[in-house]
């Protein structure tokens, strides 16, 4: 095969095993990310995510990931589930978590787009990354073209906004590569103004030690009591700034029969979220992204929000 064609077959053969978009980019050093992330981790805007200042070369570099690394295959997987809770003022979880764990689900397709590579144009190595090593997937992402890092810190696609996981193949294969994706946030501030915590302190910068998400998943401590009362009903993760984008206008709900939520999610009463039981917990979220908090982690965003003194 030659050069475009290795590579319209990997474009191909991605959005048929469900990806909706596909970008690839040089594997080489991220030199204009560098200083951002070394000023971030110093004002430590990671809060207690300690695993951040971890492989920081790494992050910089994917041939030091993947040895003979060539090219970056960056791609996207829609997971948008426009179903919310019946009332405005139930508790809610992150749409991403609806269904089962992006890990699993997104990286079952990644392998199989890796075998079919193997088996189509022959010996290639590689790895593949769904969010679970130290790959700065958003800065590949606009490298290969898939879209822009909006204020919110998010990669937003011009034709279908942001509801999406980044993924990525890492090979030792030379590819045809895409041009970086352009800025089309404009003057808009909608993110910015929506964010209940003052979380995006600056355009496409979020300030991690602030944002729901990280309260909700990644603080593995009590919730500070500053953040009383201001994050309105999340329990795990948060959607407002991607709800609130005019872009997300363009996404259409996912197509993935093992992303839609349980069928007793979505009607559940605030009442019946705070007495789950370990048992409801995991029959709800055995196979979700939630069962990352654990039960007990679960309980106390449900407790934080309903003890409002």
């Amino acid at each position: 095969m030659k050069l475009n064609e290795r590579t319209e077959f990997i474009k191909v053969e991605s959005r048929r095993l469900g990806f909706s978009s596909c970008g690839i980019s040089c594997a080489s050093f991220l030199e204009d990310e560098a200083p951002r992330l070394e000023k971030w981790l110093k004002e430590e805007r990671n809060g207690k995510m300690h695993y951040m200042e971890n492989h920081f070369d790494k992050r910089l570099d994917p041939r030091l990931l993947v040895e003979g690394a060539k090219s970056v295959v960056s791609l996207l997987f829609n997971y948008h589930n426009p179903q919310k809770p019946q009332n405005s003022d139930d508790f809610r979880i992150s749409q991403y978590a609806y269904g089962e764990d992006y890990h699993v689900v997104v990286k079952d397709k990644l392998y199989l787009l890796l075998q079919s590579i193997q088996a189509t144009i022959g010996e290639v190595n590689g790895r593949a990354f769904v969010d679970s090593a130290p790959v700065l997937e958003k800065a590949w992402a606009v490298k290969s073209g898939l879209g822009w890092l909006g204020k919110n810190g998010n990669i937003i696609h011009k034709k279908a906004g942001s509801y999406f996981f980044l993924a990525e193949l890492i090979i030792d294969l030379e590819l045809a590569y895409d041009s970086p994706a352009t800025d089309h946030c404009g003057s808009c501030t909608a993110c910015m103004d929506a964010c209940p915590t003052q979380a995006i302190y600056q355009p496409h910068q979020v300030d991690g030690s602030k944002c729901i998400s990280y309260l909700t998943i990644e603080l593995k401590e009590s919730i500070p009591s500053s953040f009383k009362n201001t994050y309105q009903n999340w329990i795990f993760g948060c959607d407002i700034c991607m709800d609130v984008c005019p872009w997300n206008r363009f996404a259409k709900p996912n197509q993935e029969p093992r992303f839609q939520p349980h069928p007793e999610l979505l009607s559940m009463k605030n009442q019946e979220w705070q007495e789950i039981s370990e048992e409801t917990f995991g029959k709800l979220f055995g196979k979700s992204a939630v069962k990352r908090t654990q039960y007990n982690g679960l309980k106390r965003n449900i407790d934080f929000i309903s003890n409002k003194k």
